[in-house]
């Protein structure tokens, strides 16, 4: 398996990178998580000879502003994406007109899924979707598949669910929005480096990976380095990510 980090930027594109998306690709199937301006870049790794599952984490702009780019991507196993309560009506509302093209459209199947509390949907791999704290409701994920976990938690401040959700994860991708320091805001929480090493720390997980940034408060890659160092000194194994990056689970 292969994990691809299509868009790492939080809010807005730059220079650093696009915003939220990341690629995970397996022998039978690919999955996405979030739909920033990365997913634009999607096309670039799926052939169409798998089943795609897009994974949603709230429904901020930034992460599913790449969606109107579906047209050019074919999927003829399928796209299913899955979000939280209400994600058919958002996205049958940005995507169609005046906005964007209609779903139904498409010349593959897209089938919305939305994830209940408690509910196990069918799907090729095991799933856990719990609630983040963030400005209105965001799910984390958690898929087993391969005997490998990949845990994915954006946009948060520090919550036990988190910790949950990376429990012994092999790659624990959570976001990093704050420079070194920075204080989250309370009505719109983040995590800083510190804080998201300190997740990493009580979920024993095996690596960190941090996305999620704020160009405004990381405007250069050299700045992301930064935040890499101020998570290893509590987390070793913490990497700060950017665009194109790639990691292997053997």
């Amino acid at each position: 398996m292969k994990l691809i980090l299509l868009g790492t930027n939080g809010w807005f594109d730059t220079e650093t990178g696009n915003t939220p998306c990341v690629l995970l690709q397996t022998e039978q199937f690919d999955v996405i998580f979030d739909a920033g301006y990365g997913f634009t870049k999607v096309d670039r790794y799926i052939d169409g000879s798998k089943p795609v599952y897009l994974f949603l984490s709230h429904f901020h702009l930034d992460h599913l502003i790449g969606l109107h780019t579906l047209p050019k991507n074919h999927f003829p196993r399928g796209l299913t994406i899955l979000g939280q309560p209400g994600t058919k009506d958002a996205l049958n509302e940005l995507l169609g007109p005046p906005f964007s093209v209609p779903l139904s459209t498409h010349r593959y199947p897209v089938q919305i899924q939305e994830l209940m509390n408690g509910t196990r949907p069918h799907l090729p791999f095991n799933l856990t979707a719990l609630p983040l704290v963030h400005s209105g409701p965001c799910l984390g994920y958690r898929l087993e598949t391969n005997g490998k976990v990949v845990t994915y938690c954006t946009d948060t401040g520090y919550c036990e669910n988190a910790v949950t959700l990376a429990h012994q994860a092999d790659l624990f991708m959570t976001e990093c929005a704050l420079a070194p320091g920075a204080e989250p805001h309370p009505g719109w929480p983040h995590l800083n480096p510190a804080e998201a090493a300190r997740i990493a720390v009580e979920a024993q997980a095996q690596r960190l990976i941090l996305i999620h940034f704020d160009p405004t408060q990381y405007p250069t890659l050299s700045h992301r380095k930064l935040a890499e160092e101020e998570a290893r000194k509590i987390f070793p194994q913490s990497f700060a990510g950017y665009d194109g990056m790639e990691f292997s689970l053997k």
